[in-house]
């Protein structure tokens, strides 16, 4: 089939070389004529595994090229796929949809009879009604349909995700959902299943997913503040609960909070979504809510772990995006970090194997080129992003060179007794050590002046206090209660 992918982002160019690598002649198309240049001359604008071999694999097989050229591209295509960006509006929040609109402007005089307009981007629910509308109403005699058909690509395993998906959904008409089926054939006859609904279910599916998803996160991170609290480990609790068929163990790994492209956004969008139809999904607030201070009180878990103000204090940073495998800095939790850092005046260091180089990494820290530059001088060294190189470090080396040998894991990558072994102060996230247990000493109360009045005593604050006959009597009848 002939193909036009409109966006060059994560879906789009994973798309389009996936789509080409089947056998379909794919155009990819963007707006931004840099982004073009760059991937006319063999580059990838992103960090993708594996996605720079099979775009150079179709593009010298002729099934794979880019273009700026909307209306040229999208002439007798068989299939159109917005891919564009939809992020939050910044005045309320609410997905903005000018890029998925300014789209179906600009291709409807260009469409050939039969095409089917194809919304891979996360969209609210009505999205494929409104771009319907409006070619109809440049081409009222075009025959044409549009069908949702949502993505599910993980940053730094798309092509994987892409070619290997738990399902596809496709929602439309029976005759649009034959026609996209066809374009994933080699998935059909894998057996991948495929989930035919109407419309607006197949909008609905992607923003249920990820904010179901982002619940996981956000729980397993406040059982991991209670582990630190009560003596547990939240790696062990996380183990014992995804062991039931029911729950899983995946996304229940306790960290600083997540971040990316998509769950930040979706959950905003789905709560903005929700009130618009007077249907407020509480939970999906309060995972967005309790996130945003996760992030936040990273900043106190370094200060705990070192033991004392951060004021001047050297702290290094390893990772900075917001997951492994991939150069994406949108949302991460790095960024919030950073922020907290600076506000309490510590000096920062990090080290990413990808992301030195992004815009959205803050000017005023100091990039380094491996660990161990970071490390140099440090006081307190905090694994942030589970990049695979970390988990190899050469422990001894990091701790010669750091000011102090203290470490704090939020991602899990090690075990105490090895770190205490080599001689690291080490705090995991989730794990006891973090936050003191001991019980706190009994709050002492000033001498006051007491007036007596009717056989009570009352402090000069006003509070009232029972004759000590009366206490006896109701300590007895009280519960005792155990110490935390």
């Amino acid at each position: 089939m002939r193909i036009c992918i409109v966006g060059t982002g994560y879906v789009g160019l994973v798309s389009g070389a996936c789509f080409a690598d089947w056998g379909h002649h794919v155009t990819c198309v963007d707006a931004d004529c840099d982004k073009i240049a760059i991937l006319n001359r063999g580059e990838l604008p992103i960090y993708e595994p594996g996605l720079a071999e099979i775009t150079e694999k179709n593009v010298k097989a002729g099934t794979l090229s880019f273009s700026t050229d909307l209306t040229a591209s999208a002439w007798n295509a068989d299939a159109v796929f917005i891919t564009v960006g939809t992020p939050p509006r910044p005045a309320d929040g609410h997905a903005d949809l000018s890029s998925v609109y300014a789209v179906a402007r600009e291709i409807a005089p260009a469409l050939s009879h039969g095409v089917v307009i194809v919304i891979k981007s996360t969209v609210p629910v009505g999205t494929c009604d409104e771009v319907e509308r409006l070619i109809s109403e440049r081409r009222p005699q075009l025959d044409f349909q549009v069908a949702s058909n949502p993505e599910f690509l993980r940053a730094g395993a798309a092509i994987r995700d892409f070619k290997k998906p738990d399902r596809i959904v496709i929602g439309g008409e029976r005759c649009a959902c034959e026609r996209i089926a066809e374009i994933y054939r080699p998935l059909v006859l894998d057996r991948t299943p495929v989930v035919y609904t109407s419309r607006r279910s197949g909008e609905l599916i992607k923003y249920a997913s990820n904010a179901f998803l982002a619940t996981k996160i956000a729980y397993i991170n406040e059982v991991a503040d209670i582990c630190e609290r009560v003596g547990a480990d939240v790696q062990e609790v996380a183990h014992g609960m995804g062991l039931d068929s029911r729950i899983g163990p995946k996304f229940l790994n306790a960290g600083p909070g997540f971040g990316g492209s998509c769950f930040p956004k979706d959950t905003l969008a789905l709560m903005k979504m929700a009130e618009d139809v007077d249907a407020p999904m509480r939970i999906v607030e309060s995972v967005f809510t309790a996130n945003e201070r996760r992030k936040r009180a990273m900043v106190r878990k370094i200060s705990a772990a070192l033991g004392t103000p951060l004021l001047g204090k050297t702290v290094a940073l390893l990772g900075l995006t917001f997951k492994p495998d991939t150069d994406d800095m949108r949302e991460a939790p790095s960024i919030s970090l950073i922020a907290g850092l600076r506000d309490m005046r510590a000096l920062v260091r990090a080290y990413d194997p990808v992301a030195a180089d992004q815009k959205a990494v803050p000017r005023d820290i100091t990039c380094c080129v491996s660990p161990y530059e970071a490390a140099k001088g440090a006081d307190v060294l905090v694994v942030v992003t589970e990049w695979e190189e970390f988990r190899n470090l050469e422990l001894k080396r990091l701790k010669e060179v750091m000011r102090s040998p203290i470490m704090l894991d939020l991602r899990g990558l090690y075990s105490a007794d090895s770190m205490n072994r080599i001689g690291f102060r080490y705090y995991r996230i989730g794990a006891p050590q973090l936050v003191p247990t001991a019980r706190a000493a009994p709050r002492q109360i000033a001498p006051s002046r007491r007036l007596h009045m009717n056989g009570a005593e009352k402090h000069t604050n006003g509070s009232a206090r029972k004759p000590k006959r009366q206490r006896r009597i109701a300590a007895a009848a009280s519960p005792t209660t155990l110490p935390a």
